[in-house]
């Protein structure tokens, strides 16, 4: 029999990097929230590689933190090593990476779940749902407390009938030898969910005592202090060093011959592995023509001797294992203090949810992370902030919140989910955006602060800072507009310095920051200066600099609305329009878009397909179809 243990507005199953920026989202915009995990000391717990950020990730942390998350000011808190990557290209593919202290990140992110007023935070393992009429009302535990709410948000990564495999050797198992979640996995089943099996691996880890960093070039991080949150005042400057060696022909070998025992070879593994987080085995036999690949070597936090042995993620046998990581450069002596292996684990096809993240199937159940078939804490951190958002919207009777393409790599995470699916475990390219020019890592404020404040996640302090940073930005491009350079010499010096073409005549000095190579530091040289943060300048020069291609990314931004503007009703029948061809139809039954420019990015609907549905709006007979 279960028993009444309390009711709540919000419950979060699950506590990893969803689940609290789903529960501090709900908490924090007013809701009563209930957070459940399987163990109290893994709260944002990182089972794979500790560092956050990096190309397209590193932006969804800054988005996390314009709209209000935690994600960014805990990793300011806990990194052991920040660093810009590709500093010498554009803007658009610039991004943050952070090399993450694990114990420290779990506990300061711990605590500030605990010290929330509005969350209630237990240790539990949930079996099922409870669900009436179509509408989530709760979930029942393994202890047979029965909690009630109003809306349910699932965030159980990996967890799901977990298995981990090794070789031959397989048991059921989460991540770092935690407990896993057999009865929600069934009872979602029950309840009609399609689920998927997926699969990640991790590589071994090594005792640092035992690594020669001699034969290895060390990777230092910037000498410049950064963060990823527009809070953070306060840098990290002692940081740690990580360090590049690689494979080797004698690596390849023993992989190559050993290939039949891998449970990734073996036929042990069912689930779909990431294509873009290959194993060894992967990159082995899919490049074989590299002779090497790089193995990074990164520190799991200031007080451990453990190293985390990036580029080696396998699932061979643990003998093996030692043989593969002592074939290495700087670890002929290495001794592994956890062996590599791959999990596999229950997914929900992404295609049954709404933009919201709430189920199509039962109303007032959200799911978040990589129970929606993504990988990586970054896109897992995105889609729970979302979740939590709309889950606390819907139950307070406000509209809910959909980020659209051109507005953040958030909006095309959750697009490409709900809308495509996903056959692998996805994970987020700056080349799946096709709005990058606007996505940069520099102006995720700008996007999305305005949001984060409407929504209440945003304090008032930080806003009139957001709103004064915005307003410098302005009078800064408006003065530089009005300002005339006249070809002195100091002018034509500064041009000479860095081989631009000399000036002829006087011009605006907002023209001069156009060229490739004049910066604004340089530009500074021979104007009147202005003290201004860097943040500022930077904004400024950017958005000289690159005018004419980010006015053209906005024209097709607008007539990309014009698609989404046309809205689909949900009770369509698409069986009755003719000329669809088949494939399509079942693919708009089976996802349900709300506008045409959702429909447009299903893979399986052609150009075809649209123009008729197209015709059928635009005559209002789809109106007539509807009934």
């Amino acid at each position: 029999m279960t028993y009444d243990a309390g009711h709540y507005d919000v419950i979060v199953v699950g506590s990893g990097h969803a689940g609290v920026e789903a529960g501090l989202a709900a908490a924090r915009m007013g809701a009563k929230t209930l957070m459940l995990t399987l163990n109290l000391d893994m709260i944002a717990f990182m089972p794979c590689n500790p560092s956050l950020g990096g190309p397209a990730k590193g932006i969804v942390v800054r988005e996390i933190d314009a709209l209000g998350g935690v994600m960014g000011k805990v990793i300011d808190q806990a990194h052991i090593q920040m660093r810009m990557l590709n500093t010498r290209k554009g803007p658009a593919v610039q991004a943050l990476r952070a090399q993450a202290d694990k114990p420290v990140y779990v506990q300061k992110m711990k605590h500030i779940i605990e010290k929330e007023e509005n969350i209630t935070l237990r240790q539990a393992m949930v079996n099922e749902l409870i669900v009436e009429d179509g509408i989530c009302k709760g979930v029942i535990t393994e202890t047979k407390a029965a909690y009630y709410a109003k809306a349910v948000i699932i965030t159980t990564g990996t967890f799901m009938r977990g298995k981990v495999l090794m070789g031959d050797l397989e048991y059921e198992s989460g991540p770092n030898n935690q407990r896993v979640s057999v009865k929600l996995s069934e009872n979602l089943e029950e309840l009609g969910f399609q689920l998927t099996r997926f699969k990640t691996g991790t590589p071994p880890r090594v005792n640092g005592r035992t690594i020669d960093y001699s034969k290895t070039e060390i990777q230092p991080g910037d000498e410049k202090p950064r963060g990823f949150s527009y809070e953070t005042t306060d840098y990290i400057t002692d940081q740690m060093p990580c360090w590049l060696t690689h494979t080797n022909q004698q690596t390849h070998q023993i992989i190559n011959d050993n290939l039949t025992l891998s449970a990734m070879y073996s036929g042990a593994k069912r689930g779909t592995g990431p294509r873009y987080c290959p194993s060894i085995e992967d990159k082995i036999v899919r490049f074989h023509d590299k002779p090497r690949h790089q193995v990074f070597l990164e520190p799991e936090g200031r007080h451990t001797e453990e190293y985390y042995v990036q580029g080696l993620s396998t699932s061979l046998p643990e003998s093996l294992q030692h043989d593969i990581v002592r074939s290495v450069e700087g670890l002929e002596n290495a001794e592994i203090m956890r062996p590599g292996y791959a999990i596999e684990y229950d997914a929900l096809v992404p295609t049954q949810l709404w933009p919201t993240l709430e189920t199509k199937k039962i109303s007032g159940l959200y799911t978040a992370g990589q129970i929606n078939g993504t990988s990586g804490y970054e896109e897992a951190a995105a889609q729970g902030i979302m979740a939590g958002i709309n889950a606390t919207r819907k139950i307070f009777g406000k509209e809910p919140v959909i980020l659209d393409r051109s507005q953040a790599y958030i909006g095309v995470l959750i697009d490409d989910l709900v809308t495509k699916g996903t056959r692998e475990p996805y994970r987020l390219l700056t080349s799946r955006a096709e709005y990058r020019l606007l996505l940069r890592h520099d102006n995720a404020d700008l996007r999305l602060t305005e949001l984060g404040y409407q929504l209440g996640l945003i304090s008032e302090e930080r806003y009139q800072k957001f709103l004064n940073k915005k307003q410098l930005v302005k009078e800064e491009k408006e003065r530089l507009y009005k300002m005339i350079v006249k070809p002195t010499d100091s002018v034509q010096e500064m041009l000479k310095s860095v081989n631009g073409s000399l000036l002829k005549d006087a011009v605006r000095a907002y023209d001069l920051l156009k060229r490739p190579e004049v910066t604004y530091e340089l530009l500074e040289t021979v104007i009147e200066k202005r003290n201004l943060p860097d943040e500022v300048k930077e904004q400024v020069e950017i958005q000289i600099k690159y005018e004419g291609y980010i006015k053209k990314t906005y024209e097709q931004v607008e007539r990309m609305k014009k698609m989404e503007g046309k809205l689909i009703p949900e009770n369509i029948d698409y069986d009755k329009i003719s000329g669809i061809a088949t494939e399509a139809k079942e693919k708009l039954k089976q996802v349900r878009p709300l506008s045409v420019g959702q429909a447009s990015r299903i893979s399986g609907v052609n150009p075809s397909d649209i123009s008729i549905l197209l015709v059928y709006i635009e005559q209002g007979k789809i109106a007539k179809l509807a009934h």
